[in-house]
């Protein structure tokens, strides 16, 4: 069965995005940036771009 280019750009997103959610739970019990990202996959640059958004979460 052929997917849909849409469907397959949908299904990745929500695979990005459980990635990163999984990437901000582990920075909360405090694993490092660079553990982090070599266990999820993503960046460095990636990694250290959560760690921002979530200490600007952290003020709201």
């Amino acid at each position: 069965m052929h997917e849909s280019v849409i469907y397959q750009a949908i299904k990745d997103e929500g695979r990005a995005e459980e990635v990163r959610r999984v990437a901000v739970n582990l920075l909360k019990e405090g694993m490092s940036v660079d553990i982090v990202a070599r266990v999820t996959g993503l960046s460095l640059e990636q990694v250290q771009e959560l760690v921002r958004e979530e200490a600007g979460n952290a003020g709201e």
